[in-house]
This record gives structure tokens, C-alpha cells and sequence, in this order.
């Protein structure tokens, strides 16, 4: 008997710092069946974890002491509604696993905790059936520091107007980092950033629908397949100077039409990201006091790439993005903030090959992986 440990993961750990990297452990014999990349050291097989001391968040996570979750604390596995329920209220849990498809009979609330990874085994899904106003949404995350959500898909019942819940909302949260999700078919949404957030990652994530929009909603919006807001309304004005947000490699994919994302008060970093929805009317939106760098992405197919409302602060479109086959406005106007991190760029003709192969759910488990 052998002792197996996985080098990607070890080697993937001691990356560069700026690298893309996600933090966290899985059993090595479970994992060694998708990865064959071992080596010997000794005559005992052994379930040891390696530790993945250099596993840290991109972007705006990467600020104000950086974003871990809940590091290579111990993993409570949870298959059912009712085991993950606890497991994401009970604050001494501080890593969740999930596996196979849990329906949400009641929305999540995971609220007033630090550090905490929830992510999903291959193929883990949430999905919730629910439309109405008070009943829809998925997991609402409020007053949390220093959470990681990875490698799940959240499914929705589709759009409907009825003033609900998005898919999944941070409240009021610092430090989080979302990487490798999928949100397709949020009633309200995909994915919202409101009310004081701040210092978030959004990283090889997709965002889609892929039901028909139901008419008729209180809302008065008969197509509300709007992915993203960020920023709940003009008149939250304790949100100037938070809501700093980095998408970095993600995919707004078809089914799409409005808020991908929609900017209030915030400096969001967009980089090579994919936009390719023709059901699009507007991409990009800078509402007020929005700070907008979109940099190095690719537009397709699409409306409106950049729309300026009114109220905006800057909005700078860099040079190094495409668009093909898009009608409406591609220019931004003023000059945007500076991000005070560094993160590695692709070149703008490597951006469609990698965000289609690479965004959503498509990690084995919670391992660190480089860009």
C-alpha cells in the first residue's frame, strides 16, 4: 500500500500570488480517481489532506485582508434540505459540502457569520420551484465576512416580475468570493450586490436562462430575465464608496436581457468576460455614481454593450475588447479608477475559447486551480 498525494493541488497552492487560485481540501482517494497526477512517498495509504496554504481570492477579495472562507477546516457533507439547512446556520460548521441536487423548499439564510466555504461536489445543484414574491430565492447571504461559494448550480424557476427574490443576494456582506457558479432562471434574478457589500470576487461564473420569462407580474415587466444588480436603488446612498466588485472570466450567456451587470455607487472591474446573448437589450449598465473599467471582453451578438444612464461617475472601455455582430453604443466616457490589485489578463482572442470551456460549475470539488 502506497501513500498518494496529488501534486496539481500541492503544486497549484505555492502558485504565484497573483494567480487565480480557489482554497480548500478533498479526500485524495476520491480525487485521485479524476486526477492521476500522484507520487509515491512510502509503503502506507493514507486519507491525509494536503494542506493549500496559498489558496487566496482575485480581485476586490483580494483587499482588506483577503477572502478564505473556511480555509482546510473540516467538511460536513450535506445531501439533503434539511442537513444543509443547519449546516449553514450552525456557525461552528465552517466548510459545507454538497452533493447530488437539494430542492430549496424555504430560502437560505446565512447571516452574521465569518469564514465559511460552501461549494459543491461534481454536478451539485440547489434548485427552487418557487415564484412567488415572499417564497422565491434560493440562499440570501446578510452581515457575513469572509465567505467562499464555489462549484454549484443555482436553478431557478424562472423569470417572473413579481418584485421577489433573486437566485442569491449579499447583504450588507464584505469579502466574498464566488467562483465557478452557475445562476440561470432567478424569478427576480441571477445574482444581486446590494446595501453596503463590499470587496467581492465573482470569478468563472455563468449566468443564463434557459426558461421562458412568465408575463403578467405585479413588477409590470413581462421579460425580467435581468441577471445582475448591483446596488439596490439611487436613493441607498450608504452605498457610495462600497459595492467594489471585480468579475473576472465570466459568462453572460444566452437568455440574458438586461443588468449584466446593472451598476449603482460601485468601482466594478469587468476582464475577460463573455457576453452573447441575443436576447440582450442592454449589456453594461452605469447608473449612479458608477465606476466602471471593462476590460479585455468579448461582445457577440448582442445590444447595447454600454449603456450610460444617468448619474454615472466614469466609465472606461478599454481598448483590447471585441465586437462582432452588436448594435448600439460600445464607447464609455470619463476615466475609471485604477484597480489596486493586480490580476492576470488573457488576450482578448483567448477570452471565448476559455470562459465557454471554463465558467460555471465545472471544478471536481473545492481545489485549488490557477488561471
Amino acid at each position: 500500500m502506497k501513500t498518494k498525494i496529488k501534486v496539481a493541488l500541492f503544486t497549484a497552492a505555492l502558485s504565484s500570488a497573483f494567480a487565480l487560485t480557489g482554497c480548500g481540501q478533498e479526500d485524495v482517494k476520491s480525487e485521485l480517481k479524476e486526477n492521476p497526477n500522484t507520487i509515491n512517498l512510502g509503503s502506507l495509504e493514507t486519507n491525509a489532506v494536503v494542506p493549500l496554504a496559498s489558496c487566496a481570492a482575485p480581485g476586490w477579495a483580494s483587499q482588506n485582508g483577503g477572502t478564505t472562507g473556511g480555509g482546510t477546516a473540516a467538511e460536513t457533507t450535506v445531501t439533503t434540505y434539511a442537513e444543509l439547512k443547519a449546516a449553514i446556520e450552525n456557525t461552528a460548521v465552517k466548510v459545507v459540502k454538497i452533493t447530488g441536487t437539494i430542492t430549496i423548499t424555504t430560502r437560505l439564510s446565512l447571516q452574521d457569520q465569518t469564514g465559511k466555504t460552501i461549494y459543491g461536489a461534481s454536478g451539485a445543484k440547489l434548485v427552487s420551484t418557487d415564484q412567488t414574491a415572499s417564497g422565491s430565492g434560493i440562499i440570501n447571504i446578510k452581515r457575513c465576512n469572509n465567505i467562499v461559494v464555489r462549484n454549484l448550480i443555482f436553478e431557478g424557476p424562472g423569470a417572473y416580475d413579481t418584485d421577489g427574490w433573486d437566485n442569491a443576494i449579499l447583504d450588507d456582506c464584505r469579502n466574498v468570493w464566488i467562483d465557478h457558479c452557475e445562476f440561470r432562471d432567478g424569478v427576480d434574478g441571477n445574482f444581486d450586490i446590494k446595501n453596503k457589500s463590499d470587496f467581492v470576487t465573482v470569478s468563472y461564473t455563468k449566468f443564463h436562462y434557459l426558461k421562458a420569462p412568465k408575463p403578467g407580474g405585479s413588477g409590470g415587466t413581462d421579460d425580467h430575465r435581468f441577471s445582475n444588480l448591483i446596488g439596490s436603488s439611487d436613493g441607498a446612498t450608504a452605498d457610495a464608496g462600497k459595492l467594489n466588485v471585480t468579475f473576472v472570466r465570466c459568462w453572460w450567456a444566452p437568455g440574458c436581457k438586461e443588468r449584466m451587470p446593472r451598476v449603482r455607487f460601485g468601482k466594478i472591474h469587468i476582464i475577460n468576460s463573455y457576453f452573447n446573448s441575443p436576447a440582450s437589450n442592454k449589456c453594461i449598465a452605469a447608473g449612479v455614481q458608477a465606476n466602471i473599467r471593462v476590460d479585455g471582453n468579448v461582445f457577440e451578438n448582442v445590444k447595447e454593450p454600454i449603456n450610460l444612464m444617468s448619474g454615472y461617475t466614469a466609465v472606461t472601455v478599454t481598448s483590447n475588447n471585441t465586437f462582432t455582430n452588436v448594435t448600439g453604443n460600445t464607447a464609455g466616457s470619463g476615466t475609471a479608477f485604477t484597480p489596486p490589485y493586480t490580476i492576470p489578463a488573457l488576450s482578448v482572442s483567448a477570452v471565448k475559447a476559455d470562459v465557454t470551456a471554463n465558467a460555471g460549475a465545472t471544478l471536481g470539488g473545492n481545489i485549488c486551480n490557477t488561471l
